[in-house]
């Protein structure tokens, strides 16, 4: 202990990481996916027919 410290403070706890990053970072993705609007159709594709899946 320094001279400068005070002998009356206790000791600091050391933080505990509970959340790996990736998990936070993925987390975060999926906060913000749920959270933004859907997206209006775009108004061009609407005038096209629609593809039959067996088409070639």
């Amino acid at each position: 202990m320094s001279v400068t410290e005070p002998r009356n403070r206790p000791p600091r706890p050391h933080p505990l990481a509970g959340v790996s990053m990736r998990d936070l970072l993925a987390s975060c993705a999926a906060a913000e996916a749920v959270s933004t609007p859907p997206r209006l159709p775009d108004p061009s594709l609407k005038d096209r027919p629609a593809r039959h899946p067996k088409a070639a």
